[in-house]
């Protein structure tokens, strides 16, 4: 048995670590806004001391939290270790905003914070306390961590770890922390080679291992892998199909700089699931048409005919099994999805997505980024690298949404307001969306880079325009078709009029015209009252 141990890192995770540079650091962020009362002292700032015992007695259950990167000499190829040295107190720190602490002040300092890479010799996160917004009657939790640790998926059970269930708090002693033995050099590329050389049995075993399972008949099996061999191969053309396209041209697309601007915007989910209730669709499809429209104005007001740009968005999708269950890592896909720029109306939008999205669940695009992904776990790090180079610049920016509890959520006692995540931006890539439901709220987050994104907020106004747009759009749409069904008279229905359809009923038509009745001059004070 080992005296050591060790994680060795997936292909997929290492991409994420070979895709950052200078200009493009790859961390996941979010923005935790928080009551700040139950987390303040006697002197009413922040007991730093006390958040930081707190999150000290829940490591053990993120190991993670205290590994560190070392890697296998010649292949370069990196592990997880025990970092023998482990420092919460660098992990965690605190700041204020000056008075008055407006969200302003925030964003600014969170683009600031979130500009800055992670130190590759520590544990990859950190958590910045932020207290004194709104005169300290709030308290900001802003979380990075490499996204070579997480995907969104993990991130959103993270959360559930970091924060609790309960408003009661529980202090108690932290568990002691005794670090692995960490492999030498040497070891690590001994434990490479015969993992290696074991590669081939291992595939034997666990295709047997499969066909005894299904208790196919040779001939069975022969179709079966045929089959299952040419969804791949399909699969494989589409994403090369796109994968060797750079994306159009537009104001958002260029070079990165190193400075990134931050905001964020929360809606109702109530009124989000309505919309996909009543439309019969997903609320993925409803996010989309959104981005839509607000990219549609942003274009406009940039001077961009949208109709002319092919405006293609990266949207990751789990690929998570049972076993990946409670694990960190990355277990995601992603389609690339054109958006109907080109078209006016909201509703004709959604119809667009919704066919384009329903196609690629038709395809079983994401087979083929598994199969990349299972190919690239025995490729050398220079050829990974090359290959991560190469699939640079397929979309516009980056689209991301992630469920999240929608129980309140406590930090030391203090409740969890919302709860906004950051994603990092793709190269070439100007822009990044990323959403987390919590709490009865779709929460927004939006990256931008600093120079090619001058007016972030104008874009967060397009999003909350448009979501009104579509809104206004369905409420038309249903009392137009509910109208057209109506008799002429009031004397009840003929025995041939078209019948009301099913999926307006009263309470539909109540809601949305109560949807109706919003003002759009309303969006900046409503905005300011989300946030």
């Amino acid at each position: 048995m080992a005296r050591f141990t060790y994680d060795r890192l997936s292909a997929q995770d290492l991409s994420f670590l070979l895709a950052e540079n200078e200009h493009a650091p790859m961390h996941v962020g979010a923005i935790a806004i928080l009551e700040a009362g139950p987390l303040l002292d006697r002197a009413g700032g922040v007991d730093i001391d006390r958040y930081r015992r707190g999150v000290e007695g829940l490591l053990h259950w993120i190991p993670r939290y205290r590994q560190k990167l070392a890697y296998i000499p010649f292949e370069d190829w990196p592990v997880w270790v025990d970092d023998c040295h482990f420092d919460l107190g660098y992990h965690i720190r605190h700041i204020a905003l000056p008075r008055p602490g407006t969200l302003e002040q925030l964003h600014e300092l969170a683009g600031r914070i979130l500009s800055r890479h992670l130190d590759r010799e520590r544990p990859l996160w950190e958590i910045w306390v932020i207290e004194g917004l709104h005169d300290g009657e709030q308290v900001a939790l802003l979380n990075k961590v490499h996204h070579c640790m997480i995907d969104g998926a993990a991130g959103a059970d993270l959360s559930q770890i970091l924060f609790s269930t309960s408003s009661e708090v529980e202090e108690s002693e932290p568990l002691p922390y005794y670090p692995r033995p960490a492999p030498t050099g040497l070891e690590l590329l001994d434990e490479s080679l015969r993992d290696r050389l074991g590669a081939p049995l291992r595939a034997l075993r666990a295709t047997t291992g499969w066909l005894l399972d299904q208790a196919l008949s040779p001939r069975d099996t022969v179709e079966a892998g045929a089959a299952a061999l040419g969804e791949r191969i399909s699969a494989l053309r589409e994403m090369l199909g796109w994968a060797i396209r750079p994306a159009p041209a537009t104001p958002i697309n260029g070079e990165l700089t190193p400075h990134r601007r931050v905001d964020w915007l929360t809606m109702p989910l109530d009124d989000v699931r309505e919309l996909r209730r009543v439309l019969g669709c997903t609320i993925n499809d409803v996010v989309l048409t959104i981005v839509t429209g607000a990219v549609r104005r942003y274009l406009f007001r940039r001077r961009v005919d949208p109709a002319s740009v092919e405006f293609r968005i990266a949207a990751p999708v789990s690929v998570r099994r049972d076993e990946h269950a409670n694990q960190l890592g990355n277990h995601v896909s992603t389609w690339v999805v054109s958006l109907p720029l080109g078209v006016a109306d909201p509703i004709e939008q959604l119809d667009t997505i919704r066919q384009r999205t329903a196609e690629l669940k038709r395809s079983k695009s994401a087979l083929a980024f598994e199969t990349v992904m299972a190919v690239a776990e025995h490729l050398p790090v220079g050829l990974l690298k090359r290959g991560v180079g190469l699939a640079d610049g397929p979309a516009n920016m980056i689209v991301t949404n992630v469920p999240g509890p929608q129980l309140p959520l406590y930090a030391m006692g203090a409740k969890l307001l919302g709860l906004y995540p950051i994603v990092p931006l793709l190269p070439g890539g100007g822009l990044g969306v990323a959403l987390f439901s919590y709490e009865g709220k779709l929460c927004w987050g939006f990256n931008a880079d600093y120079e090619l994104v001058p007016n972030l907020a104008e874009f967060v106004d397009d999003v909350s325009g448009s979501f009104e747009q579509l809104r206004a759009a369905v409420v038309a749409h249903f009392l137009e078709r509910r109208t057209a069904s109506e008799p002429a008279e009031d004397l009840g229905p003929p025995a041939d009029s078209a019948p009301v359809p099913p999926d307006v009923v009263a309470e539909d038509v109540h809601a949305l015209r109560a949807v109706e009745c919003e003002s759009q001059e309303a969006l900046p004070a409503r905005r300011a009252e989300q946030s």
